[in-house]
C-alpha cells in the first residue's frame, strides 16, 4: 500500500518561515515532529481509534505537522460514492467533491484557488478504496515531504482497515452470539416440539386402538382417563350419563334443569374447542353441527394443560365418529324394522318375514299382538312416534313400530297392560285424550293383517264410545267384533236404513239429533238421568226426543227385539258408517 506524491519544486509554507526578531515561530504540529519518528507517535493514536471517520479527521489534523501542507478535505467511500468527513474546520478553499469523484478511485491532482499544488491521496486497504485526504500547498513536496505524506497515508489506510476489521469482528461476534442464542432457542423449541409430538402420538395411537377395536363409549372414557389422569364422562344432549371412567362418580347422578343444560350447551358451542364450565372441561361431539353427545373431564383443581386439552379434543373427535356410526346403524335398523312391519301389515311371504325379523332382532316365532295408537292433535312429524318408542322402551322385548297417517302401529310380543301404556303415553304427550286398540294374539306372520284390522276396530270402538280415551282390546268387544270392515258394507247400510232411515232423514231435514239421542240413550242402558247428562240436555227434553223417535220411526222402544235391533243399528251407524246414512 503506497501513496504517490508527485515530484515538484519544494517551497516553504508561510507558516514555516521565521518570525520577526523577538517573535517565537508558531509550530502547528500537534503530536508528531517534523521527522519519521514523530509519525510513530501518531500511529499509536491512529490505531487506537475505532471509527474510520475519526481516523481521517486525526490524520487531517496532523498533515500540517509534516510540512507546509494543509488538509483541505477528507472523504469516506460508501456504497453510494464518496462522503465528506465532517468536523474539519480548515478555512482553505472549498474542494470540488465532483472532481474527487471523477478520479475513479485513483490518486490525482485537484484544482484549488490560491494553491499551486493540491493532491487527493487515496486511502486503500486490501485493494479497496476506503477514502481520500485532499492536501494542498503553495508548492509541491520535496523528497522528505513525499516520504512523510506517503507514510501518513499508509498509516491512515492501515488504521482504517484495522478499524473496519475490528468492526467486522464485532459484528461477526455479535452475529455469532445471536446465532448461538437462536440455536439454543431452536433446540429448546425442538425438544418441546419433539416432546409434544410424542405426547400427541401417544394420544393418536391410544384412540386409534379404540376405534379399530370398536370399543365404544366406555373404551373412549377409559382411555381418556388413562391419558389425562382426570375422570372422564359422556352424557347425552339432555345431561343423562352414558359412560364414566375414573374415581368419584356421583351416585345418584345429578339431574340438571333443561334451561341450564341448553344454556351450557350454547355456551360451549360458541367456542371452537374444549371449554371450562365450573369444574369441568367440556367438548361437544357434533359432526356436521348436529349435537350427538357431550364429552367432559372432571378438573376441580384446574390442573389441565395443553396436552390434556389436546387429548380431550381428539377424544371428542373419536366419540363423534363413534356416535355417527351408531346413528347410521340405528337409522338403517330402524328403516329395516319399519319396512318389515309395513310389509307384515299388508301381508308378505312368511319365510322371508322370519329371516328379515331375525336380522333385525325380532322373533316372529313367538306370539305377536298388533297395537294401534292414536292421539288427536299430534303434529305430523316424528315427535309422536318417538314418544311411543320411548314409552315402549321398558317392554321386555323391543316392538316393531311404524306410522300410518296420524296413527302409530306396533307389533309386539307383550300384550299391553290395561292402562299402563295409556298412562305412560298420556304423561309423555302431556294429555290423556288418546286411544289405543289391541288385537287378539297372532301366531304367524300371515295373521298380522287380520290382527291389524282387529286393532283398528278396537280403536274405533273406543273413540266412538262415551269414554273415548283409554285402551280397548278386540277380544273384549263382544257384539262389536262382528260389526267391522269384514262385513258386507251394503248389507250393513241396508240394515241401518231399515231401522233408522226415517230418523236419519228427519235429522237431515230438520237439523235435529234424534239418532245420536237414541244412541246415547242405549249407551246409558236406558237410564234417563245418565243419558240426559251425556247429551247435556234436561230430563224433560230427553223424554220429548224419545217420544218424537217413537212417532217418527213407528217403533216400540219397549219391545225387547226392537230395542236390540235399534241398538245394533245405532252402533253400526256410529262405529262402521261414521254417523252417516
Amino acid at each position: 500500500m503506497s501513496a504517490h506524491v508527485p515530484d515538484q519544486e519544494v517551497t516553504r509554507h508561510p507558516s514555516d518561515t521565521e518570525g520577526t526578531e523577538g517573535t517565537e515561530r508558531h509550530d502547528p504540529r500537534p503530536l508528531a515532529a517534523l521527522d519519521p519518528h514523530g509519525l510513530l507517535v501518531l500511529s499509536h493514536t491512529l490505531f487506537t481509534c475505532a471509527e474510520q471517520s475519526e481516523i481521517v479527521r486525526l490524520a487531517m489534523r496532523h498533515v500540517s505537522a509534516l510540512g507546509p501542507y494543509l488538509a483541505e478535505a477528507g472523504y469516506l467511500a460508501t456504497g453510494d460514492g464518496l462522503s465528506r468527513v465532517p468536523g474539519h474546520d480548515t478555512e482553505a478553499p472549498t474542494v470540488d467533491d465532483a472532481r474527487v469523484e471523477e478520479l475513479g478511485e485513483a490518486d490525482g491532482a485537484v484544482s484549488l484557488p490560491e494553491q499551486s499544488w493540491s493532491w487527493a491521496f487515496g486511502l486503500r486497504g486490501a485493494g479497496v478504496l476506503l477514502g481520500y485526504i485532499v492536501v494542498s500547498s503553495h508548492s509541491g513536496p520535496d523528497e522528505q515531504g513525499r516520504f512523510l505524506l506517503s507514510t501518513l497515508v499508509r498509516l491512515t489506510s492501515a488504521a482504517m482497515s484495522l478499524a473496519a476489521s475490528r468492526a467486522a469482528h464485532r459484528d461477526n461476534a455479535g452475529e455469532l452470539r445471536r446465532i448461538g442464542t437462536e440455536r439454543d432457542t431452536a433446540l429448546r423449541q425442538l425438544d418441546a416440539t419433539r416432546s409434544e409430538l410424542h405426547l400427541q402420538e401417544t394420544v393418536h395411537e391410544a384412540l386409534a386402538r379404540v376405534a379399530a377395536r370398536g370399543g365404544g363409549e366406555d373404551a373412549i372414557t377409559q382411555v381418556l382417563y388413562e391419558l389425562t389422569g382426570l375422570s372422564a364422562l359422556i352424557e347425552d344432549r339432555f345431561g343423562n350419563l352414558r359412560s364414566w371412567a375414573g374415581p368419584d362418580r356421583p351416585d345418584p347422578y345429578p339431574v340438571r334443569s333443561s334451561t341450564y343444560q341448553e344454556g351450557m350447551l350454547r355456551q360451549v358451542a360458541r367456542e371452537a374447542g374444549p371449554v371450562r364450565v365450573k369444574d369441568r372441561l367440556i367438548a361437544l361431539a357434533r359432526p356436521g353441527g348436529d349435537l350427538l353427545g357431550v364429552l367432559a373431564l372432571e378438573d376441580p383443581d384446574a390442573t389441565a394443560d395443553e396436552y390434556t386439552m389436546f387429548a380431550l379434543d381428539h377424544a371428542q373427535r373419536t366419540l363423534a365418529q363413534e356416535l355417527m356410526h351408531l346413528r347410521a346403524l340405528t337409522e338403517v335398523e330402524l328403516r329395516l324394522r319399519r319396512q318389515l312391519i309395513d310389509d307384515l301389515l299388508e301381508g308378505t311371504d312368511e319365510t322371508s318375514a322370519y329371516a328379515r325379523a331375525e336380522a333385525v332382532g325380532h322373533d316372529l316365532q313367538r306370539t305377536q299382538y298388533v297395537v294401534v295408537v292414536h292421539w288427536p292433535g299430534n303434529a305430523p312429524d316424528d315427535t309422536f312416534i318417538r314418544a311411543v318408542e320411548h314409552t315402549t322402551a321398558t317392554m321386555a322385548t323391543r316392538p316393531l313400530i311404524t306410522r300410518r297417517g296420524d296413527r302409530v302401529v306396533l307389533l309386539t310380543e307383550a300384550r299391553p297392560d290395561d292402562d299402563a301404556m295409556h298412562a305412560s303415553l298420556a304423561h309423555e304427550l302431556g294429555t290423556p285424550d288418546g286411544a289405543i286398540g289391541v288385537s287378539t294374539r297372532c301366531d304367524s306372520p300371515g295373521g298380522v293383517p287380520r290382527c291389524y284390522q282387529e286393532a283398528l276396530r278396537a280403536l274405533e270402538v273406543r273413540q266412538n264410545s262415551r269414554q273415548h280415551s283409554g285402551t280397548t282390546f278386540f277380544d273384549e268387544l263382544g257384539l262389536y267384533r262382528i260389526l267391522g270392515p269384514g262385513n258386507d258394507r251394503r248389507e250393513l247400510e241396508g240394515f241401518v236404513r231399515e231401522w233408522l232411515g226415517r230418523l236419519i232423514d228427519y235429522d237431515a231435514g230438520h237439523g235435529t239429533e234424534l239418532v245420536e239421542t237414541l244412541s246415547r240413550y242405549f249407551d246409558c242402558g236406558g237410564n234417563y238421568d245418565d243419558a240426559a247428562a251425556a247429551l247435556t240436555v234436561h230430563r224433560s227434553t230427553l223424554r220429548y226426543r224419545l217420544q218424537r223417535i217413537r212417532e217418527i220411526s213407528d217403533r216400540d222402544l219397549a219391545d225387547v227385539d226392537t230395542r236390540l235391533n235399534l241398538q245394533v243399528a245405532t252402533r253400526v251407524w256410529k262405529i262402521i258408517l261414521g254417523g252417516r246414512r
